[in-house]
Parts: structure tokens; C-alpha cells; sequence
């Protein structure tokens, strides 16, 4: 499985990111072999607008399975969705905690977008 957590560090030890679409970067953790990659999001930092659908176009090219964050949009999750990526919410861990949970069902895909758009 191919997890995509939302982070500005650069590793398990990072803090979640509160934001998707404008998350400064994702880790890209691969179950299989523990080992993981960072993807930047630099073109939708400073987005005016889109910048949580591009950041879901970017996972679904990236065939993640799911994604960790602290909060998605309605148009980044109509998204995300529509690709069949599982979308669970969690904020307050590190990314390696985060992993974690998930993989001990503690962390329950999200049926909806968790904030209003353009939130940040």
C-alpha cells in the first residue's frame, strides 16, 4: 500500500500537516518495504485557487492508496473520491504515529470533506 501523509518535514518523526491542498510536501510511505519518498507540493503553496485538486491529481499520478492529513476540502476529497483513495483525517502526530494508527485501524476513512473550502 502506498500512503501519502501531509508534512513539511522530511520524515517519520515529522508533525502532520493540518493542511492538504497547501501542504508544504507529502512522504509517501511504501507498506511493503518501510521505506518511503518525498513528494514537494511548491506550485500549490501559494495557489490562488485549485490548489487542493491539483494536490489530489498529484497523489492519483502518484497511485497512492490513501492519504493521511489533517484536513481536506470538498473539492481536494470529490477528488481523491473519485480516484478511490481513502481519505483519513488526524492531526496532533508525527507521520510515523500517524502510520501507525492507520495500520492498527485506528484511523477510520473520513465519508466527507472535514472543513469548508478555502479554509486556510
Amino acid at each position: 500500500m502506498k500512503i501519502a501523509i501531509t508534512t513539511a518535514g522530511d520524515n517519520l518523526d515529522a508533525a502532520v500537516d493540518t493542511r492538504f491542498g497547501r501542504a508544504p510536501q507529502f512522504l509517501i510511505y511504501h507498506s511493503k518495504t518501510g521505506s518511503f519518498t518525498i513528494r514537494k507540493n511548491t506550485q500549490n503553496l501559494n495557489a490562488a485557487q485549485g490548489a487542493g485538486i491539483q494536490s489530489a491529481v498529484n497523489l492519483t499520478d502518484e497511485q497512492v492508496d490513501c492519504v493521511i492529513t489533517g484536513n481536506c476540502g470538498p473539492k481536494a476529497y470529490a477528488t481523491l473520491d473519485a480516484a478511490g483513495i481513502k481519505v483519513y483525517t488526524c492531526s496532533g502526530t508525527t507521520v510515523g504515529e500517524a502510520i501507525e494508527m492507520l495500520k492498527r485501524n485506528e484511523l477510520k476513512p473520513s465519508a466527507e470533506a472535514n472543513v469548508e473550502g478555502h479554509w486556510a
